[in-house]
Formats: structure tokens, C-alpha cells, sequence
């Protein structure tokens, strides 16, 4: 049993279990934002200004996107914590599809298929279910044509390592303040804004946000909070809010000189948190001649990840995934 037990952590030993774990995407370089934007624009029309304007936005990032070292950052962990959790010759691999740029999600399940992948368990790195959100990873899935069996996971949003992990975050944030004036510091919770149309087929992202949100107000009793949407895209049609901005300039006319800025629907760094809050949301508070600041993005963020880890291991074990190299003998003979 011990030595069928130390098979679970040798690198040598091929995969039983898989996990397909999907990003967004972003450009690797300046030059990739047109190339980008077409894709996550389905092909589209799209206007110079809109590029230019979506290109500057990286210049000022730094050129480029972080998202596919901070994913994969994030597939190493639960894949580490996930050969932690196994059993005797069980082992685990996690595969990092991108939804709009490289590596392509239709690539790595081509890659995959080639290795003998015939199962496995679908994790997209949001915890809140829409149909323009999670419901487009899996419906590109689909559109792969894959022959992988992919056991979806759909949301995440009330998982306690995840939330744990988050109101950590925000004590940490609310420590860069003076110790006096803390408790009086508006936390305003956000996510990224989708098209007001998803109201019309029942659409439970909103509901699952406010869940969240409830959840990380028990466990910050007292701390005073708002609700905000961020990041709409350039697009006629109206879209959820309030847009934090608006927040913002609201509280400042109630005396507010501090806000912390969480945001639960985005668990790494990119251009949503580095330009929209930490440039755009930033040079607005400072206009009004408020603090803004942001707490530290969960990335890789242990407690994450290990819950993470557990919640495929339990989806992979209802549905029959749990796969071993060679029996392990217990107390009770084969199992």
C-alpha cells in the first residue's frame, strides 16, 4: 500500500485523470491586439479607434497580457494539490485552453486527443455562471468537435476557499489604510458588466454575484460595502450596472475619501484590474481627491486553488472519472 500510495506523487507516472482548465486569453504583444479583438469580437467589424484605443490600453499595462502565466501559475497548483488529494496510481494533469487567444482551446483538445485523453473534468477560471460567461467556454467546446468526454463544472461562486481566500484580500487591503479610519472604509465589490439582454432568458449571473457577495459580508460583519460593475465593452446596446466610476463619484459626495476595490468576478491579474481599475478607477478617485485601492488579485492564491482541487476531485468522483494505474489493496482486499 505505501509504495502503490507514493506511485500518486511520481512525476514519471503517466496521467489517469485529467482536467481541461479554460482563461479567457489575452495578446502576448502590442501586435496581437488587433488579432485578439477580432476573436473576441467573433469576427466583427471593428473600427481603428476601437483598436487603437484597446492597444493603448496594454501600452500602458506593460505591452502585453499576464493572464496565460498567471493561469498556468494556477493549473500547476490544483494540479499539484490535486496529486496531493490522490489516491495510489491515480495521477493528475491539468491542460490550460485559452478561450480567445493562444494556446486556443480547440488546440490543447486536439493536443489531448493525440495523448489518449478520452475524459475529463472542464474548469473555467470564473466562478459565476452566465451564458456569455462559462456557458460560451463550454459552448466553444462543443464547437470543437472534441471527442473528450468533458464533465462540466458550472460554478463556484460560494466555495469556501474561494471566499475565505477573497475576505483575506480584503483585510489585507483594508490594512493599507490608517488603523482610525479602517472600519469606515467602503468596500466596493465588483465584476465585469455584461448586456442588460441576459435578463431576458433568466440568466443567474446577477443572482450568483450577489450571492457572493452576501457570503463575503459575513464574513466582514461591520465593514461597510457597495456593489459596482466594471469593464463594459465599447458597444451600443445598454449594459448591467452601476459602473464602479459612478460609485465612486456617489461616495465621494457622501464624504467618502477611501474606497477599497474588490473584485469577485476576476480571480488574476489583467487588463481589467491593471488598466480599468488601477489606471482608469484610480485617476478617478484622484480627480475627487480620494484613495483608491485595490486588493491583491487571488492568482495563485493557495487556499484558492486547493478548494479548487477538491471540487474537481468530488466532480470527478460523481461521475465516475476517478481512474487508478493498478488496483490499490486495503484492509479489505481489491477494490
Amino acid at each position: 500500500m505505501q509504495d502503490q500510495q507514493q506511485q500518486s506523487f511520481d512525476d514519471t507516472m503517466e496521467p489517469t485523470n485529467h482536467v481541461f482548465l479554460m482563461a479567457y486569453g489575452g495578446p502576448d504583444k502590442l501586435e496581437d491586439v488587433r488579432p485578439y479583438l477580432m476573436d473576441v469580437r467573433n469576427y466583427r467589424p471593428t473600427s481603428d479607434h476601437i483598436v487603437d484605443e484597446i492597444t493603448e490600453r496594454y501600452r500602458q499595462i506593460g505591452g502585453r497580457s499576464p493572464i496565460l502565466e498567471l493561469t498556468n501559475a494556477q493549473a500547476a497548483g490544483i494540479e499539484r494539490e490535486l496529486n496531493g488529494l490522490a489516491d495510489g496510481g491515480e495521477r493528475w494533469k491539468v491542460w490550460v485552453g485559452m478561450r480567445h487567444w493562444h494556446p486556443f482551446m480547440k488546440d490543447v483538445l486536439a493536443e489531448m486527443s493525440t495523448a489518449g485523453v478520452e475524459r475529463a473534468v472542464g474548469l473555467v477560471m470564473a466562478p459565476h455562471y452566465s451564458r456569455m460567461s462559462i456557458g460560451a467556454y463550454y459552448k466553444r467546446f462543443e464547437e470543437a468537435g472534441s471527442p473528450i468526454e468533458l464533465v462540466p463544472i458550472e460554478r463556484w461562486n460560494l466555495l469556501p476557499g474561494y471566499l475565505d481566500a477573497l475576505a483575506g484580500r480584503v483585510r489585507e487591503g483594508l490594512a493599507k489604510f490608517p488603523a482610525e479610519e479602517r472600519d469606515r472604509v467602503p468596500v466596493i465589490f465588483t465584476a465585469h458588466s455584461l448586456p442588460e439582454r441576459i435578463r431576458e432568458w433568466n440568466d443567474p449571473y446577477e443572482r450568483e454575484l450577489q450571492e457572493t457577495v452576501a457570503a463575503l459580508r459575513e464574513r466582514l460583519p461591520g465593514q461597510p460595502s457597495e456593489w459596482a460593475y466594471q469593464s463594459a465593452a465599447m458597444t451600443p446596446d445598454p449594459w448591467l450596472g452601476p459602473d464602479a466610476s459612478e460609485v465612486i463619484t456617489r461616495l465621494h459626495g457622501e464624504g467618502v475619501r477611501n474606497v477599497l476595490v474588490c473584485p469577485v468576478g476576476f480571480v488574476c491579474e489583467h487588463v481589467e484590474i491593471l488598466f480599468d481599475i488601477d489606471v482608469e478607477f484610480t485617476q478617478h478617485a484622484e480627480t475627487l481627491e480620494m484613495r483608491l485601492e485595490r486588493i491583491e488579485m487571488l492568482n495563485d492564491s493557495p487556499l484558492m486553488l486547493a478548494a479548487l482541487a477538491g471540487l474537481v476531485r468530488d466532480r470527478a468522483a460523481g461521475a465516475g472519472l476517478l481512474r487508478q494505474t493498478a488496483p490499490v489493496t486495503g484492509a479489505g482486499g481489491s477494490s
